[in-house]
């Protein structure tokens, strides 16, 4: 079990560095679009590319159309901020001493519902408002493949929780 949990303390860095440099590019992407700084226009003004911090080198290109800009480009890198922040979390409950406890259970629920339904949420609302790439199909799936795993994993926490709890009433 040692190296499952050095793996899992790797994985669980590795995933937060990730969710923070997707937080950080939201945030910047943010704030550039709203304000106007660090944009130039490109392509006959039909589309923007966002440059790095303090540079004119481009960093994103973005449609320069607000629906594209909410939900072809903020709103998937919003959840994939929450995403790899949400899967380090489940990666430190295996770093833990006890795993099965009611804290590392409801992590690992709100993995799964975030898996389960905000892909498919999220790509229903912007279908109203843009047009939906075939591709996106594919991660909806993959998405709820690993919903159902982590699913599957939080069932048998909770049975390992209801086992430790007999286990600590004979005792």
């Amino acid at each position: 079990m040692n190296r499952a949990k050095i793996i899992c303390k790797i994985l669980f860095y590795i995933s937060f560095l990730l969710g923070c440099l997707y937080l950080l590019t939201v945030l910047y992407a943010s704030v550039c679009l709203v304000t106007g700084w660090g944009i130039s226009a490109y392509g006959e003004e039909k589309f923007l590319r966002i440059h790095y911090p303090f540079t004119q080198k481009a960093f994103l290109l973005v449609e320069n159309n607000a629906s594209y800009k909410i939900f072809s480009f903020l709103l998937p890198l919003s959840f994939y901020t929450l995403f790899f922040l949400q899967v380090s979390q489940v990666f430190k409950v295996f770093t833990k001493p006890k795993q099965f406890t009611i804290p590392n259970l409801s992590q690992l629920k709100r993995f799964y519902w975030l898996n389960l339904l905000l892909p498919l949420m999220g790509t229903v609302a912007a279908s109203f408002f843009v047009p939906i790439d075939d591709n996106i199909a594919l991660l909806i799936g993959v998405h709820f493949i690993l919903g159902i795993f982590a699913f599957l994993l939080a069932e048998i926490f909770r049975q390992g929780l209801k086992l430790q709890n007999e286990q600590d009433l004979y005792i």
